[in-house]
């Protein structure tokens, strides 16, 4: 684990939404987990401590497929000036995490880190403990659904409708454009000449008001974007604690 000493700015929450075609995701749930997870991992390829945390996440996004668990890697740019810069990288990210280390009550932030539905934090590499808090959420009642409808990709931004029901008071609306899977050859740094795996990679980020509990939206796309391979992951979070109480996801087609 490297921990890292930071002041922390009062910087706001963000994440970034997108999806591609007209088609419609709810996150209304059936079957036996009545909850959900999500996963934030924040890591770095500057960091040493790092790829075991990835291999963690990546066994469990490939056990989950069909179930409410979300993942999402937030690459921190702190470590890049160890002498490698991670491409994936945003000092926003690192924002997110320092607004955890706030909601959290953390004296610093470190990589790898885990935070499970913005309430639990712990070493990412920790499989068991990740296994556990899983389990639990996913025994938990969502307290709130979303859905996201009319998404359509226009030459570099997506348009959308989103709704949301149930508990969503002092709350935002998180929005993030994922990418599957990706690999990096590092040519310097703590990882260099090891290539790297990474799954669920966080490419942007946007946040939306819930003074109303539905309406548009159209968000930019990041550079280079492809729509195989990647997914948007929404999610709604209280902005005084950090609780995040539903969630749900759409592929790109």
């Amino acid at each position: 684990m490297k921990s890292i000493k930071i002041l922390l700015p009062t910087a706001a929450v963000a994440i970034l939404a997108l999806s591609s075609f007209t088609y419609k995701h709810s996150s209304k749930l059936t079957g036996a987990d009545k909850g959900f997870a999500v996963i934030e991992l924040f890591t770095s390829e500057g960091c040493s401590s790092c790829p075991p945390a990835d291999a963690v996440v990546a066994k469990i996004e490939k056990e989950s497929a069909g179930k409410p668990i979300y993942i999402l890697a937030f690459h921190v740019d702190y470590w890049n000036r160890l002498g490698w810069k991670d491409g994936f990288s945003s000092a926003a990210y690192s924002e997110r995490q320092n607004q955890y280390a706030r909601w959290l009550n953390l004296s610093s932030v470190y990589t790898p880190q885990i935070v499970v539905n913005g309430r639990t934090e712990f070493v990412g590499s920790e499989e068991g403990t990740l296994r556990n808090a899983i389990r639990t959420n996913l025994a938990k009642d969502a307290a709130a659904q979303i859905s996201l409808t009319n998404i359509k990709i226009n030459q570099n931004k997506v348009d959308l409708q989103y709704q949301t029901q149930g508990r969503i008071g002092n709350a935002i609306l998180l929005l993030a454009v994922i990418q599957k899977n990706a690999q990096t050859k590092v040519e310097r740094g703590e990882n260099a000449g090891h290539t790297l795996s990474h799954v669920q990679i966080v490419r942007g980020i946007e946040s939306i008001s819930l003074k109303a509990d539905k309406g548009p939206a159209s968000i930019e796309l990041p550079k280079g974007f492809e729509a195989h391979g990647s997914e948007i992951i929404a999610f709604v979070q209280n902005t005084s604690n950090g609780e995040i109480t539903g969630a749900t996801k759409v592929a790109f087609n």
